[in-house]
């Protein structure tokens, strides 16, 4: 036979039972010989006696009797198999094999009796110890000829029974190195599997509305390890299913593994998904509900079922007896939700390894065996029979929840998860329906049950009834404005006891005494002399050598007229710096300070003199220009590495299969160029090595955001990492970092001829497709490890391009997107990174009809902090903004002006006391209380004062317009009741008398000085009132 048995894990493991069997432990204790027989049965996918031969030889060998005895071992079996056999009967070369009881092999006869062989087994076990008792697996029960013959040898022979079943499962739970490997690698194609096909395929059905019958779903799922791409690397021959995947919806649950899936069409409700893959013999099982728009009760009961399996999973560790582990889970859900005890799972869970479960180590009241580091248990936890109070159909009202993951034991701490399948509710639940369109599916009820008549009466109930949702919002807002004000006194009394450190103002003395002043013969000489030691020039001033240190001179300059060079040198001093923080330079700013000072020197060279005189100002110019130079870089340098937090060393993880990610570039850069290089996620941290050899560390616990921003619609596909702590790399301090690669060309040549049905361009479209499928599933692929790896600590944050907006928050407008706890933009740079926790409010300003863009402006909770501008957003972004920002319980105001937001945090700062008590930030609201009728009338008041010319016609006009509106309305109400409409109308002559009287009071108006200047405003002003009114 060609293939090869792996003597070495035979030998230990065989050691392993018989170090077991000598120990006497359980049934061990009572047999003289173990008999494994294994028959050929198709329907038979699990057995012990397949599990022992598996796990001692790597291979199942049908129609094949072990016998172990004290002494030796018996192999009966037919000649190929005795072929493959020979190998471990020897015992040679191998160290293991010391100890080892040596094997026989017989060859079975195929078309006899065998009755030869049966008779040296059955000398041999009644050599072995006692002779009268066996251990066989009572629940192995082969079909066949050859299988009866034997067990009628057997029971002629009239030797006592034990089933060994659960002793050598106990033996065998353990797992070595090469198991795990084997179950990690299959928990890790089990979780690829669910998350690419069974949960893509979900989101595909309930997005386009289809009905699919369970059944085929679950085939279309067990397909997918046909096809290499799912199995993580692994040979397609040695993969296989536990079992056909479960898929369960629509009110019929059972909640176990031997049930299998119906055809009935599945529900968008609890969906229920269980499947288990096996890699090289050793199984695998994940189990997950996903819940379309689940109401809130099964929201918290699903968060409650994760709860119940966290607290099981911190239970498991070795040592721990299983029934107590029941007990506490039991007791636990009994203390918390009492109601939901009948309703949990009969048991928690069940060992698993080369048989998917293992009978005599399930999870449940009575199992007294106790956990061991290296065991694999599959842990299963549900809720079935819970009732929908919400539910419309009957599928609906009844449904069930089902978590199940694969996982190992430690010696200390809780089990670790195999299947790194996210299972939150944000992972696990599909959102469909907003509010509103809710209230679209109730009317549409309503209206088909009440008909036509019953629309009317509908309409008018909701309109009186039931708010808008843009009253919704405004109610939700007076709420946030009183929260905002409450918690900003709150933080103010909570920090008026903290003062603020004063920054130590660096020392700029030149020399802490005189003795340290240089003796050099130029400053003898009165020349001016630079001491580079102290960073210091010393200038002669009155025939008195004067040092002023290098950072007191401002700029130097210097000029050659005719015969002379002229030296300027500038200082600074009160007034020369149009900076804020001029305090900090002059500590004693009434103190006299030279301004600037010029020195002359001749051109021309004197007899008897060695060099030209204007040489020491030209030598002096050039060495302060290099001083101040070297000064300031340094200074630069300090002031970047200021505030910076040291942070810990990076554990490096030896591992090779450590996530990683190659080809990527780094911005900012770290040299001039751009370089290349790979990300890998190490024990705490990640490492970005560049091809120059340059190494960048981010920690974990110093990342505040990481984004992950898809190739969708974009050049680039992006890692983006927003910090809480700044670190130095290419001396810059920097607290965004980002990894990214290019997906596409970013420069188009357009003089290239372009046609839409060119095979080459086609071609090309086909490519960059595929290239940004690959790289999007590597990206995918690399966040998926590294949240395994930090046991979802840090959580990749992907944008919603849906509701995303333009804006320009530095030079240029870019797509600013919202993620669940930011406002970003990361594939511009440089990036824009808002936290949302950190906001206070928002404001839009210059929020006008005639205005096709408006500003945002984000303010923080930390007032010192600068308020964030965000220019020119399109108006038509302005709703889906509000409500985000709504939904996010974000307090937002607007305003038609542009505020000066400088003044108004410093106003604030200063005395935030006296600025709550005036109304905190009321003041932004424009109609004040902000009630309906009070924006209604300061609505109609800026539209006036947009039609008033000047703020002295305004008030005259108005006084104008009310009397004539007054005089006319008393009138006409006087007239209306005299009668009809007929006795009501005016004649000629009094229609003439009004006009003299009118021409009368317009002539006397003229006269007067105060109103020349006013005369068709007032006209108009006041018709257009009487129109209005």
């Amino acid at each position: 036979m060609a293939v090869n048995l792996d003597k070495e894990a035979y030998y230990r493991r065989l050691k392993r039972l018989y170090a077991h069997w000598k120990k006497g432990e359980d049934e061990y204790g009572k047999v003289d010989a173990i008999v494994v027989a294994v028959g050929v049965d198709e329907e038979i996918v699990y057995a012990k006696s397949t599990a022992l031969q598996t796990w001692l030889l790597g291979y199942e060998l049908t129609d094949t009797i072990m016998v172990f005895c004290e002494e030796r071992i018996v192999f009966m079996a037919s000649k190929k198999k005795v072929e493959f056999l020979k190998q471990v009967a020897s015992g040679k070369g191998s160290e293991n094999a010391d100890g080892i009881p040596t094997a026989t092999l017989l060859v079975r006869e195929k078309n006899e009796s065998n009755k030869g062989n049966f008779e040296k087994m059955i000398e041999a076990i009644k050599s072995s110890r006692n002779g009268k008792v066996i251990g066989i697996f009572s629940k192995d029960k082969f079909p066949g000829d050859f299988m009866k013959s034997w067990n009628d040898c057997l029971n002629k022979e009239g030797l006592e029974k034990v089933d060994m079943s659960a002793s050598v499962a106990y033996s065998l739970a353990v797992k070595e190195d090469g198991e795990l490997n084997a179950m990690k690698k299959a928990a890790a194609i089990t979780a690829e599997i669910f998350n690419k096909v069974f949960k893509e395929r979900v989101m595909e059905i309930v997005d386009a509305d289809e009905k699919v019958r369970h059944s085929k779903l679950a085939e279309s799922v067990e397909k997918a390890i046909e096809e290499k791409k799912y199995l993580v690397g692994a040979d397609p021959s040695t993969v296989e299913m536990c079992y056909p995947p479960i898929i369960q919806s629509g009110g019929n649950y059972n909640l176990k593994f031997s049930v299998v899936s119906d055809k009935n069409h599945m529900h968008f409700g609890a969906i229920t998904c269980a499947m288990g893959i096996r890699y090289k013999s050793y199984c695998s099982n994940i189990v997950r509900t996903l819940m379309v728009d689940p109401p809130q009760e099964m929201q918290e009961h699903y968060a409650f079922l994760l709860t119940v399996q966290e607290r099981l999973l911190t239970q498991m560790h070795s040592g721990a007896r299983i029934a107590d582990i029941y007990q506490s889970v039991m007791g636990f859900v009994k203390q918390e939700k009492p109601e939901l005890l009948a309703k949990i799972t009969k048991n928690l869970g069940f060992a698993m390894g080369i048989e998917f479960r293992e009978g005599s180590l399930v999870i449940n009241a009575k199992n007294q065996y106790r956990l061991k580091k290296g065991m694999i248990f599959s842990v299963n936890v549900g809720f079935s029979g819970m009732d929908n109070k919400e539910g419309r159909s009957s599928e609906a009202r009844t449904y069930a929840l089902f978590i199940g993951d694969t996982v190992q034991i430690n010696e200390e701490g809780a089990a670790s998860v195999l299947t790194s399948v996210k299972k939150k509710i944000k992972n696990i639940g599909i959102f469909l329906k907003g509010e509103d369109e809710e209230e679209d599916e109730v009317k549409d009820e309503a209206e088909d049950l009440l008909g036509r008549g019953g629309k009317a009466s509908l309409l008018t109930e909701r309109t009186r009834n039931e708010m808008t949702s843009e009253e919704k919002r405004r109610t939700h807002q007076r709420e946030l404005a009183h929260q905002v004000n409450e918690e900003a006194k709150r933080r103010l009394t909570e920090n008026r006891g903290e003062q603020q450190a004063q920054k130590a103002r660096k020392s700029r003395d030149s020399y802490k005494n005189p003795t340290q002043m240089p003796k050099e013969a130029d400053i003898r000489d009165m020349k001016i002399y630079i001491d580079k030691k102290y960073e210091t020039v010393i200038l002669p001033i009155f025939g008195v050598a004067t040092p002023f240190h290098i950072a007191t001179i401002k700029n130097i300059s210097t000029s050659v007229e005719g015969d002379y060079t002229y030296l300027r040198i500038n200082f600074y001093c009160p007034g020369s710096a149009l900076g804020r923080n001029e305090g900090n330079l002059f500590p004693n700013p009434e103190a006299t300070f030279v301004k600037e000072i010029t020195y002359r020197a001749s051109n021309l060279k004197t007899p008897g003199e060695l060099a030209v005189p204007a040489t020491n100002l030209q030598n002096a110019f050039r060495i302060i220009k290099e001083v101040q130079k070297r000064y300031k870089t340094r200074e630069a340098e300090e002031k970047e590495k200021e505030g910076i937090v040291k942070q810990d060393s990076l554990v490096i993880n030896l591992n090779r299969s450590n996530p990683k990610l190659k080809d990527l570039y780094i911005r900012p850069n770290i040299a001039q160029k751009r370089m290349q290089g790979s990300l890998e996620a190490h024990v705490n941290g990640f490492r970005f090595t560049s091809v120059r050899g340059d190494k960048v560390d981010i920690l974990y616990n110093n990342i505040k955001h990481s984004i992950f921003q898809p190739c969708d619609g974009e050049m680039i596909i992006v890692l983006h990492f927003h910090l809480k702590n700044a670190i130095m790399f290419g001396k810059r301090r920097h607290t965004d970092v980002q990894f990214y690669t290019e997906v596409g060309e970013i420069t188009t040549d357009l003089g290239k001829h372009q046609h839409m049905h060119d095979r080459d361009d086609l071609y090309a479209e086909q490519l960059e497709r595929e290239m940004r499928h690959k790289l999007k599933t590597a990206f995918k692929n690399f966040i998926e490890k590294v949240e395994a790896l930090t046991k979802e600590e840090l959580e990749f944050e992907v944008p919603f391009r849906d509701l995303g907006f333009n804006g320009a928050p530095y030079r240029s407008t870019c797509m600013l997107q919202p993620t669940s706890s930011s406002l970003v933009n990361v594939t511009e740079w440089p990036p824009f990174v808002v936290t949302l926790d950190e906001v206070e409010l928002v404001h839009f300003e210059r929020v006008q009809f005639h205005l096709k863009n408006f500003d945002m402006v984000i303010v923080y909770k930390d007032y010192s902090k600068k308020v964030t501008m965000i220019n020119a957003i399109p108006v038509a972004s302005l709703d889906p903004i509000k409500e985000w920002l709504n939904s996010c319980d974000l307090k937002y105001t607007e305003g038609v002006q542009s505020l000066n937001w400088t003044k108004i945090m410093k106003t604030i700062v200063d005395d935030p006391e006296g600025f709550f008590e005036q109304g905190g930030w009321s003041f932004l609201e424009p109609e004040g209380e902000g009630s309906e009728r009070d924006s209604q009338g300061s609505e109609s008041e800026l539209e006036d004062e947009t039609f008033n010319p000047s703020e002295v016609e305004e008030e005259v006009e108005d006084d104008d317009s009310d009397e004539d509106y007054s005089s006319e309305t008393e009138e006409s109400a006087s007239e209306e009741s005299l009668g009809s409409e007929e006795e009501s109308g005016k004649d000629w002559d009094e229609l003439e008398e009004e006009a003299r009287r009118a021409d009368r009071e317009y002539r006397e108006e003229e006269d007067d000085p105060r109103n020349r200047k006013r005369k068709g405003p007032v006209i108009n002003l006041g018709s257009r009132k009487r129109r209005r009114k």
